[in-house]
């Protein structure tokens, strides 16, 4: 009886030697490590990718998609993200907001889905048609009436950028020309030349913009 007494406190005592080792070891060691090196290797993505405007000030990641709205609107004075549908609009995943985050997970013929490609497709083609530039039904790329996979994607692609230039443009008294050489000048290419497609990130695109305006004056 001693015996076992003695030995189930030595196992116990082992476990615990072992719980409290590894604890500090992968608890606290490993990941003040990985932080250090993450801080002196990379410090813009450990800290989050953070997006910062002409003033200095934090104004997002670029890792995360934002809305640009006048109330509940779209803001046409911007460049818009994609849709964020999610979850769907009756979830908690509206309008980039980080509580959750996911696809739709609708087929193509879903009902629903249909239906909101259709009033996003309307929606584009009205807001981004202006005097002496009419946008057609054809010319709206899937990215301008999809949401991504996470629903918080960032980017857009070149052809949805240019499909705002000129509403963009007309709304914010600018040249057209102008505002075509931000979207060129934003545009990224392929990672490596190979992996994905080309994309603009928003974020980045409409604080150029922002400077673009305050320099007219």
């Amino acid at each position: 009886m001693n015996n076992s007494a003695a030995n189930t406190g030595r196992v116990l005592w082992a476990g615990l030697r072992a719980l409290l080792v590894l604890t500090v070891v992968c608890g606290v060691l490993y990941p003040l490590a990985v932080t250090g090196i993450a801080q002196v290797a990379f410090p813009g993505r450990a800290n989050g990718s953070e997006v910062t405007d002409a003033s200095g000030r934090v104004v997002g990641s670029e890792l995360i998609g934002q809305t640009y709205l006048d109330g509940d609107a779209p803001d046409l004075r911007w460049f818009q993200p994609r849709p964020s549908n999610g979850l769907g609009s009756n979830s908690v995943n509206t309008q980039y907001k980080l509580i959750l985050s996911g696809a739709t997970n609708r087929s193509g013929d879903n009902a629903d889905l249909v239906t909101w490609v259709t009033e996003a497709k309307a929606a584009v083609v009205k807001d981004n048609s202006v005097h002496g530039h009419a946008v057609k039904p054809s010319d709206v790329p899937a990215d301008a009436v999809t949401s991504s996979g996470s629903g918080l994607d960032p980017h857009i692609s070149p052809e949805y950028a240019k499909l705002q230039v000129h509403r963009v443009a007309e709304v914010n008294k600018l040249d057209v020309a102008a505002v075509d050489r931000l979207v060129a000048d934003h545009t990224d290419g392929r990672i490596l030349g190979f992996i994905g497609e080309p994309r603009v990130n928003v974020l980045q695109l409409n604080i150029a913009l922002k400077e673009l305006v305050a320099a007219k004056g």
